[in-house]
């Protein structure tokens, strides 16, 4: 078995567990610290582990268990399936938190991906604002679903979608909660992760 193989079943073992794990950072448990067997601080693509870590990111990115999102933290947060009916009520539910103060140039994103359904966002042209900065707004609020991918001139772009779409392409099943149940339910894992191994993670409606 692999280093990458084993290293991975042990990330996936502790996100199965727990739900929630960031890339890296210290506001939760994370993919860098589970694979070195320590915390680290500075960037992961510095650490001497970083092909490991990227190796297993790219095992976690792929896995049909699992999605990313920026819920805690504002950071890259992985998802496991089991808390995904609930993450689709939070994302869904428009409220006042996610839509109070939306700058005009990432309302008019937002309509514009709730209208196509998924978007590009190298290819769309725009000169009044950093398409960038509009859906990184979008991410943090939970208004979208995205991902990035390299384009074929090798820089970095996302595809950014509606949850509705994300849940129908990932075959999202399960009884449907409202949005509020389902936010006091990661209010409650999340202060009981902060607990057990004394972190800070914060929820973007807190």
């Amino acid at each position: 078995m692999t280093a990458s193989k084993i290293n991975f079943d042990n990330v996936f073992t502790h996100l199965k567990d727990i739900g929630l794990l960031h890339l890296a950072g210290d506001e939760i448990p994370n993919v860098r610290e589970l694979v070195t067997g320590k915390k680290s601080k500075g960037s992961w693509w510095a650490d001497p582990a970083a092909h490991q870590i990227f190796a297993v990111t790219q095992l976690l990115e792929d896995h049909p268990d699992v999605t990313i999102t920026k819920l805690i933290s504002r950071k890259v947060t992985l998802v496991h399936r089991k808390l995904w009916t609930r993450l689709f009520a939070v994302a869904t539910g428009r409220d006042e938190w996610q839509i109070q103060g939306l700058s005009r140039p990432t309302a008019l994103l937002l309509k514009q991906v709730e209208k196509e359904g998924t978007l590009l966002t190298n290819n769309i042209k725009r000169s009044d604002t950093k398409i960038g900065d509009a859906a990184r707004e979008l991410e943090f609020r939970l208004l979208i679903h995205s991902d990035q991918f390299h384009t074929e001139s090798g820089a970095h772009a996302k595809r950014l979608e509606t949850w509705e779409l994300w849940a129908r392409r990932v075959d999202l099943k399960g009884r449907s909660v409202r949005s509020e149940l389902a936010r006091s339910f990661f209010e409650e894992r999340l202060n009981e992760i902060n607990k057990s191994y004394s972190r800070r993670g914060h929820l973007p409606w807190q």
